[in-house]
């Protein structure tokens, strides 16, 4: 096996020009801001947390309180794509810095980037569950909440220790999954939740629908499909990101209704139909694998030409010295 398929290209070229491993507190300060970025549409907006169902008194959106997490049923999505954004962009560092970490670079990037994402979902469930109303239904609310940050939460470190430990076929699953990530910080980032949209924002937000599979053909041509394993994962990758958008959308219609949050069963009922009418939508299952073989093929054949162009004149010089 060739030696370009068992080393990134971004490890080599951050081992040439090394000059020696960074402290772990610099590290530390680094995971942070990825976390902070990750953080950052909802930042910009304020950070009052939204309206809740089960609020205990009559309040006026601008009077709610701070949370560093806009935290609702409404907005399950949007809260996974902060939390595993910024994990994603702390793997894409760690991966692309490995040679200057040291032995506890990767351990304190990943710390300051969790450290950030723990403060705020506790931050945001501690003021959430200050201002519910007492009740079973509360309690029942705030347990979904915990559940939905944890499951962001788990999925990033995932995403984070894929991108930023694992051989190129891991790597690829967790820039997959970054791939649906950046895709709904970037939706946030063009229009915040709740907020009214201009013409340009909903064009740009419905240009966003491209941009998983796009972002999945370019990781898959950097990946390369030299070996079973990069192949079996593209194949994950394209199987994630293509199902993925229809779970959401079944979960979304589900848990957006104040109607059917009393009754599982029903909420349930509407997710799967959701599911079946979205699965057998063409441009929903079929479009986005054209989509992500296109951008793979043609990214793969611009590494073999620019190979090819840095293979010929070496050939040319070595045939000199014979």
């Amino acid at each position: 096996m060739a030696i370009a398929d068992v080393h990134d290209d971004l490890d080599t070229r951050s081992e040439l020009s090394a000059s020696g491993p960074i402290g772990a507190g610099t590290w530390l300060a680094i995971g942070a801001a990825a976390g902070v970025a990750g953080l950052l549409p909802w930042i910009i907006t304020g950070m009052r947390l939204p309206l809740q169902n089960l609020w205990s008194t009559n309040t006026m959106p601008g009077d709610m309180p701070i949370g560093l997490l806009p935290l609702t049923q409404y907005t399950t999505v949007t809260v996974a794509g902060y939390i595993v954004a910024g994990s994603v962009a702390a793997g894409i560092i760690a991966r692309a810095t490995r040679a200057r970490q040291g032995r506890r670079g990767f351990l304190a990037l990943a710390a300051g980037a969790l450290l950030v994402q723990l403060i705020a979902i506790v931050q945001s469930l501690a003021v959430i569950g200050a201002g519910l109303r007492p009740g079973r239904e509360s309690l029942i609310y705030l347990a979904a909440l915990v559940a939905v940050v944890i499951v962001s939460l788990a999925i990033g470190v995932l995403a984070l220790l894929l991108i930023g430990k694992a051989p190129r076929a891991g790597a690829l699953i967790g820039l997959g999954i970054g791939a649906l990530a950046v895709t709904w910080w970037l939706e946030a980032l063009i229009a915040a939740p709740f907020s009214l949209t201009t013409p340009l924002q909903s064009t740009l937000l419905g240009l966003m629908r491209w941009l998983p599979a796009i972002l999945c053909g370019v990781a898959i041509a950097w990946t390369g499909i030299a070996s079973a394993g990069r192949i079996i994962a593209a194949i994950v990758v394209v199987v994630v990101v293509t199902i993925t958008p229809v779970v959401v959308t079944a979960i979304v219609n589900a848990t957006g209704s104040r109607v059917l949050a009393r009754y599982p069963a029903e909420m349930l009922q509407v997710g799967v139909e959701v599911f079946r009418a979205a699965i057998q939508q063409v441009q929903v299952t079929v479009v986005p694998p054209i989509v992500i073989a296109v951008v793979a093929a043609a990214g793969l054949t611009l590494k073999a030409m620019l190979r090819r162009k840095r293979a010929t004149p070496a050939s040319r010089a070595a045939s000199k010295t014979l």
